[in-house]
């Protein structure tokens, strides 16, 4: 028998816990190769999903193992959690809400056995359900983090993602605080395959990710595999330098040539000020989001507490 562990991060779904568990264990039931490895992370939740996580513990306690988190530490750090809790000698990710279709681990494993990858991955073809700012937004995080950084991050690529024992080990020796795991999944390398779907709904419940947070998410992304923001920010230091220059070799010159004149520019002075200043708060800004990670890193804290295990 294969040992297969499944990573299930929960926030606030206790309604598709129980839902979840019974579609995958029916879609496993016709795979006698495979022995599921259940780890559900409940990353502090604030209704019963612990509780329904307890019932299906009691009634297969070999096989759905848990980890509880003291309070809320996002996704990225349930995902890391699963992953340093898992054995199986395959490691799959899902989502609970179903919107990662269960049917496919039979052809993700099939991938992984004939030896050909390491690596088997999701990527929705659309977005039909989406609204659509949040779509267009999606797609012009994936085209500029392409442009402006050296890993490439599929578009519409998903966690929902198997994967062998060599890529989990090496996705763990990357202990990071600041984590975006699109981006550490590819910047490992190994061979990977892509299957690609339709979208799915969610099959109860409501989701957590607010576009405010995804908007935070993105921006995380790009700084934490992309120095771009920072060349950004010493240009156009460079270029209002230069602009300032000029402006005041026009200023200087047009106080000589046309005497009385320099009362009646202070309009323009003022707007030049504001211009340069807001450019210089800018790039304080940029630079300032990369000094804050630094600090977190700097800290080496724990990327989860747990208040359970078992």
């Amino acid at each position: 028998m294969t040992k297969l562990s499944i990573i299930v991060p929960c926030y606030n779904e206790q309604e598709t816990v129980p839902l979840f568990y019974q579609k995958v264990e029916e879609v496993l039931s016709k795979q006698d190769e495979l022995e599921p490895e259940y780890w559900f992370i409940d990353d502090g939740s604030k209704d019963n999903t612990i509780e329904e996580i307890h019932k299906l513990n009691q009634a297969d306690p070999n096989n759905v193992h848990f980890i509880s988190f003291s309070r809320n530490f996002g996704k990225e750090a349930a995902l890391y959690a699963g992953l340093s809790a898992a054995h199986g000698d395959y490691v799959v990710v899902m989502d609970v809400d179903l919107q990662d279709p269960p049917e496919l681990l039979t052809e993700m494993y099939a991938y992984l056995k004939s030896g050909q990858f390491d690596c088997v991955g999701t990527r929705r073809v659309d977005r039909e359900g989406e609204p659509p700012i949040r779509s267009f937004f999606a797609n012009t995080f994936y085209h500029l983090i392409n442009r402006i950084s050296s890993t490439d991050i599929v578009n519409g690529a998903r966690d929902y993602r198997m994967m062998t024992r060599q890529m989990i080990n090496a996705i763990l020796s990357m202990t990071e605080y600041n984590r975006f795991s699109k981006g550490i999944f590819s910047w490992v390398g190994f061979r990977t395959k892509y299957i690609d779907y339709q979208n799915v709904e969610r099959v109860a419940g409501q989701t957590s990710w607010s576009f405010w947070k995804l908007f935070k998410y993105s921006i995380d992304g790009i700084t934490d595999f992309s120095d771009f923001p920072l060349s950004i920010a010493s240009w156009t230091g460079v270029l209002s330098f230069f602009a300032a220059i000029v402006g005041l070799i026009f200023i200087v010159a047009r106080a000589v040539i046309v005497p009385g004149s320099s009362v009646s520019g202070w309009a323009s002075m003022v707007c030049i000020m504001l211009f340069i200043g807001g450019l210089q708060l800018l790039c304080l800004g940029i630079v300032g989001k990369y000094v804050g990670k630094i600090y977190l890193q700097s800290k080496n804290r724990p990327i989860y507490i747990v208040r359970e295990k078992k």
